[in-house]
């Protein structure tokens, strides 16, 4: 496992991406939306953590940190917001659908909830095949109202799949609080023992809490004891969207979570360890300069080859049509 100060690193490193594609975003240098997940990195970075390097990884929309976290680099993904021919997927997912199928990062899904039977597949494929991978599906409050929810947690109770169910709790459906429309106070976890289904609520914004609840429930799919729901709670800093101020969230809410942030709680647990503060401005220094290097990288990347835009569609690179 990664020890807390590469965590908090990696933290450090994929807040500083995120700030930079708000600011390309805003320079007119990033086309369509983003959505940023400041604020979620310990989720992202705490799973991380604690998978294999050929465990799989199915994520949302809202999904810059879930790939940093699996190792796509800060330039692939600035790229591939900008367009340029060395993103990540060459500039054909553009923010919402960052994927890097060698790290396990088998992509991240625009379709709300759609990717959660994904995730039992390929939990699914890794027991055919007698290894004992596991898969983790991350996804936010809102999918737990949808049907793919239920669909996949019972498949995976029934055939004990080893797939992890991680909530991403930031207490917002896109606009709308979560608890306006759900009947229980915790959307997944709640509803997980109707399945017979292992669940536990955690901090999301603390990176040690969340590597330590993900090995538990890795440990258990691996022996085949099945699936696990895990409820992160978690805020994100932004808006749903760039088009989205948040002017809905209550401000002393706001200003509650921001005081709750992952890279302050990761610093206080450094010192706790005895890490000195020099240690740690050492390590934002060299994220600071890591990603400004990730943006002249990406800025400076030609652009991407339109005709390149139907290669791939099948595993032959192709793109012709099959009856």
């Amino acid at each position: 496992m990664r020890t807390l100060l590469d965590m908090y690193e990696r933290m450090a490193v994929i807040r500083r991406t995120e700030k930079a594609a708000f600011d390309l975003f805003m320079a007119g240098l990033v086309k369509g939306t983003t959505h940023l997940a400041s604020g979620h990195e310990a989720v992202a970075v705490g799973t991380a953590a604690a998978l294999r390097p050929d465990d799989y990884v199915f994520a949302t929309y809202r999904g810059h940190h879930h790939a940093m976290a699996m190792g796509a680099s800060a330039e692939e993904c600035l790229a591939e917001l900008m367009s340029k021919a060395t993103g990540v997927c060459r500039a054909k997912g553009g923010s919402m659908h960052l994927t890097k199928a060698a790290n396990g990062m088998l992509g991240s899904y625009a379709i709300v909830g759609a990717h959660l039977p994904m995730a039992a597949g390929a939990a699914w494929s890794a027991k055919l095949r007698g290894t004992d991978q596991v898969a983790v599906a991350f996804f936010g409050d809102g999918a737990t109202n949808i049907g793919a929810f239920h669909e996949a947690l019972n498949l995976a109770a029934v055939w004990k799949l080893p797939v992890l169910f991680i909530c991403e709790n930031n207490f917002y459906m896109e606009y709308t609080p979560i608890g306006a429309v759900t009947a229980v106070p915790h959307p997944a976890a709640d509803r997980a023992p109707a399945y017979s289904i292992p669940a536990v609520v955690i901090d999301g914004n603390d990176v040690t809490v969340v590597r330590d609840a993900v090995a538990q429930a890795v440990e258990r799919a691996r022996a085949g004891e099945g699936p696990t729901v895990i409820e992160a709670e978690t805020y994100r800093h932004h808006g749903h969207s760039r088009t989205d101020p948040g002017a809905y969230r209550p401000k002393e809410e706001v200003e509650r979570w921001l005081k709750h942030d992952p890279l302050d709680i990761a610093r206080a647990h450094l010192e706790a360890q005895g890490i000195t503060p020099d240690d740690v401005r050492r390590v934002d220094e060299r994220a600071a300069a890591h990603v400004a290097a990730a943006v002249d990288a990406a800025k400076n990347a030609p652009d991407a080859d339109p005709a390149e835009a139907f290669t791939d569609v099948w595993a032959d690179g192709s793109a012709t049509w099959r009856s």
